[in-house]
């Protein structure tokens, strides 16, 4: 049985596919990638799969018999790139597609999840068996802010107090690998987050704790968070994005308590005090 997965390239395809690579034979796994040659050391087939060119898609897809569809990078295009591949795969004759959603796609009011419900309708028009893995905020969304913390003595967002169930990239992709793995998951929406959630407040206290300085969580307005993203050299558009998906923590749409991702891994989640420990690790070093 071939599985192809969709931009195994990016920070959670590459993990998934080193975690496939422990549960199933090489040679049954192709990276559907939108450039070949950056797939070259994963060690597994590689073809091209462009989501803007659909005949790259109908041979990218030919003989999979399951499809790991990672949700594309290109906010605003995903719709219609997941609808091309989605095609591709109806024709090609695949049995089984697993997609990587949102959160509570159904009724957040987090920006990005217009896509993934177009996407989810998309798969239920096609017929094809599937499964949605909804997936959480990763922990790096802002552990990878830590280095820009750290240089301006304060972590800061515009979340308020909302709790954020956040995971670890390497738990979403075990996830991944769990359903891939596995029979009874077709059907299925799997809401995925982390045990333990966490408030942006709670995130700077655990960083000063490991780091011994005072790192405090300021809160500001959006439109004040968006402007200070856009002087970091964030593009303004996506500047804006992300204050606004700040906001939507704060309203609680990205917390889960219903522990489904640990159950679907067999193991607890990985706790922030770990995910902070491993980032302040691979931050670069002052002087």
């Amino acid at each position: 049985m071939k599985i192809g997965i969709t931009g195994a390239t990016g920070h959670l395809g590459r993990l998934i596919v080193a975690k496939m690579k422990e549960k199933a034979a090489t040679g049954d796994l192709v990276a559907l990638v939108r450039s070949p040659q950056k797939a070259a050391d994963l060690g597994i087939e590689a073809r091209e799969a462009d989501y803007d060119k659909p005949e790259t898609l109908q041979r990218a897809l030919d003989g999979i018999d399951t499809l790991l569809l990672i949700s594309g990078s290109e906010v605003g295009k995903r719709a219609k790139q997941h609808q091309h591949i989605i095609d591709a795969a109806k024709q090609n004759g695949v049995q089984r597609i697993v997609y990587t959603s949102l959160l509570h796609a159904d009724n957040t009011s987090v920006s990005l999840a217009t896509e993934h419900r177009a996407t989810e309708q998309a798969l239920k028009a096609s017929g094809i068996p599937h499964t949605n893995l909804r997936n959480g905020w990763y922990t790096e969304n802002y552990t990878g802010s830590i280095p820009g913390a750290l240089a301006g003595g304060a972590f800061i967002g515009s979340a308020g107090e909302g709790r954020i169930s956040g995971a670890t990239r390497e738990d979403y992709a075990e996830a991944a690998v769990a359903v891939l793995t596995s029979e009874g998951h077709d059907g299925k929406v799997y809401e995925l987050a982390g045990d333990e959630a966490f408030t942006l407040s709670e995130f700077a206290a655990e960083l000063s704790r490991q780091t011994g300085r005072e790192i405090p969580y300021k809160n500001l307005p959006e439109v004040e968070y968006a402007a200070a993203l856009a002087s970091f050299g964030i593009p303004e558009e996506m500047a804006k994005a992300i204050a606004g998906w700040d906001v939507s923590v704060s309203k609680g749409d990205l917390f889960d308590d219903s522990r489904q991702l640990s159950k679907l891994i067999g193991r607890p989640t990985t706790p922030l005090s770990v995910a902070v420990e491993d980032a302040l690790k691979q931050a670069p070093k002052a002087g």
